[in-house]
């Protein structure tokens, strides 16, 4: 017996090296870490722990019983990041490609389980060919189970996977349900059919990368949240990332130490530009309010005129979404509204209170938008918000316009505290838009058409184009110096810390999908 347990730790520690040196070279050639290194970068020193270690497969055709790997092609365990509890998985390439067999998807969902029954995070470190076609509906039902898992799991704790190889055909599908998806530059891909396929039915010609790399992932298509240069790089993102989250639903994302002190920004001042038609980079604002070097950004590659992202504020972590006035101008449209939805229903789900920053001229005009449901996806942005339950506040810099400044997180919808900047400018569309309307005949009576529309428009500026008649309404809380941003939201964090919500009974809503 003994010498059979010692035959059984000798094939261990080979796979634990991925079935052999040479293989282990060819990886590191790429850039790659092996799947035990990556847990080993990934986890506190010495504090992963493994699971299921012995398993292998219970196929019995194509030869496959001579082929035997303790683990299966894939790692489980448990260990601490930084402290706090995690459950993860780290897939093998180099056993059977890390392909997913029966028992392969058995150790994932035991893990799966176990972090959803005690409240911790789970992460997978994602580096498969897909399905083991050697087991056919066996590996098929083992891909189901991990997916129905993976909603389960959803709002219930924090789900992040890696892509950190291939990532190809269903494998795809439970990466895209968790919470955050993090992608290797060059050497790690995701599709739901391969550029052979692709050949075949479109005739179109595309490699790997253009089809579904990380680069087209986070440009393109929105489905990854992150990219990294290198497997280190992705995995110190996890970490930080966790920082900034709760272990579950249940919990709040640990205050850390903070001694207020005057907290006035000046640099906050001289943001605004003069002229109303002139861009701004609202990160600036960002940095301005938040702790110092304490902003996370998310989706930073995706719909560039939405910012959202995590960050610190007296030491306690918030999600923020903010309008990007360099780019479209900060308009809505179709990849912005789902991309903030997104962002703000995981805050909502996990107790992260929400800062809104809002310069928003409205939605973007267009057949291209119209068509591609900008109705339904602005709604998804405007019902996310509305849902929410936990802290949000509202800061307004510039443009509010239209219908877009009821969607940014309005009073009318739910939000706690409303400030403004005396620049903020809160309206059903622009001066010269409305004027144009409004003194149609006047202007268009006049014997200088284009003097009447500056009278006019300067008349408009005057009785809309601030934010003290919102303010008169009980619209706005309290119009505040940009320099004092920090200091108001600091204290209005603290005062809703302990906010809640009774809900109308019910099972769920039903979000404009």
């Amino acid at each position: 017996m003994k010498d059979k347990i010692k035959l059984l730790h000798e094939k261990q520690a080979q796979s634990k090296m991925g079935g052999g040196q040479a293989r282990i070279d060819k990886q590191h050639q790429k850039g790659k870490l092996t799947a035990r290194e990556r847990l080993h970068f990934l986890f506190d020193e010495g504090s992963f722990e493994e699971i299921d270690a012995f398993v292998t497969h219970r196929c019995t055709d194509f030869g496959m019983e001579s082929q035997q790997f303790l683990g299966d092609g894939v790692i489980t365990g448990y260990g601490t990041i930084n402290g706090r509890k995690v459950f993860a998985f780290s897939q093998d390439f180099t056993v059977f490609g890390g392909s997913l067999s029966e028992t392969h998807a058995e150790k994932i969902c035991k893990i799966m389980d176990l972090a959803v029954q005690n409240g911790v995070p789970f992460i997978g470190l994602n580096d498969s060919g897909g399905a083991r076609i050697q087991e056919g509906v066996s590996s098929l039902g083992g891909y189901a189970d991990i997916f129905y898992r993976n909603v389960q799991a959803s709002g219930a704790i924090p789900q992040i996977s890696a892509i950190m190889g291939p990532c190809a055909g269903g494998a795809v599908y439970s990466p895209a349900m968790t919470d955050f998806t993090i992608m290797v530059e060059h050497t790690s891909y995701m599709f739901v059919t391969g550029p052979q396929v692709v050949k075949t039915v479109t005739n179109e010609e595309v490699t790997a990368e253009e089809l579904g790399g990380a680069m087209t992932h986070a440009t393109k298509s929105g489905v990854t949240h992150f990219t990294a240069g290198n497997d280190l790089i992705a995995l110190e993102k996890i970490r930080q990332l966790l920082s900034y989250i709760p272990q579950n639903h249940k919990e709040k994302t640990p205050l850390l130490p903070f001694s207020p002190k005057t907290e006035i920004r000046e640099e906050l001042c001289t943001i605004i530009p003069d002229n109303p038609n002139h861009p701004y980079d609202m990160k600036d604002v960002i940095r301005g309010i938040v702790d110092n070097d304490s902003f996370f950004e998310v989706h930073k590659d995706f719909a560039e005129n939405i910012i959202v992202g995590f960050a610190r504020l007296g030491g306690r972590s918030i999600g923020i979404v903010g309008n990007q006035p360099l780019s479209l101008a900060g308009v809505l449209d179709v990849h912005s509204s789902t991309k903030g939805a997104r962002f703000v229903r995981f805050c909502d789900s996990f107790n992260i209170p929400l800062l809104t920053l809002v310069d928003v001229p409205g939605f973007l005009p267009g057949t291209d938008q119209e068509w591609n449901a900008i109705i339904t996806n602005g709604a998804k942005l405007l019902y996310a918000f509305s849902e929410a339950t936990v802290p949000r506040i509202t800061l307004i810099t510039r443009k509010a316009y239209g219908g877009a400044y009821d969607v940014m997180n309005s009073k009318h919808i739910g939000a706690d505290m409303n400030f403004a900047w005396p620049t903020a400018e809160i309206a059903v569309m622009g001066a010269k838009g409305a004027s144009e309307i409004i003194f149609r005949k006047e202007i268009k009576d006049a014997d200088d058409p284009e003097k009447m529309l500056q009278q006019k428009e300067q008349e408009y500026k005057d009785k809309f184009a601030h934010p003290y008649l919102a303010a008169q309404r009980g619209f706005i809380d309290e119009v505040i110096e940009p320099k004092h941003s920090r200091r108001k939201l600091i204290k209005a964090f603290a005062l809703l810390e302990n906010k809640k919500v009774r809900c109308p009974d019910k099972k769920h809503g039903n979000i404009p999908l």
